[in-house]
């Protein structure tokens, strides 16, 4: 990755953490809906905001 200013890690922290708090509460939530059909959209948010925080954090060089 390009060289990152630390204002740019810091934003980008940011996001991270927006990704993995919206992907905990649609898990919570798919889990708790009795309607199977809105539980399972859940499910798929989630899966997207997990795709999402996963590309961000291999960006940045972690690993996962």
């Amino acid at each position: 990755m390009t060289n990152l200013t630390a204002k740019d890690l810091d934003v980008l922290s940011h996001i991270l953490t927006g990704e993995e708090m919206a992907c905990k509460k649609a898990r919570i939530y798919a889990n708790t809906l009795t309607d199977t059909a809105l539980a399972q959209q859940m499910d798929e948010v989630a899966r997207r905001h997990e795709e999402r925080f996963s590309a961000l954090f291999q960006m940045l060089g972690g690993k996962r």
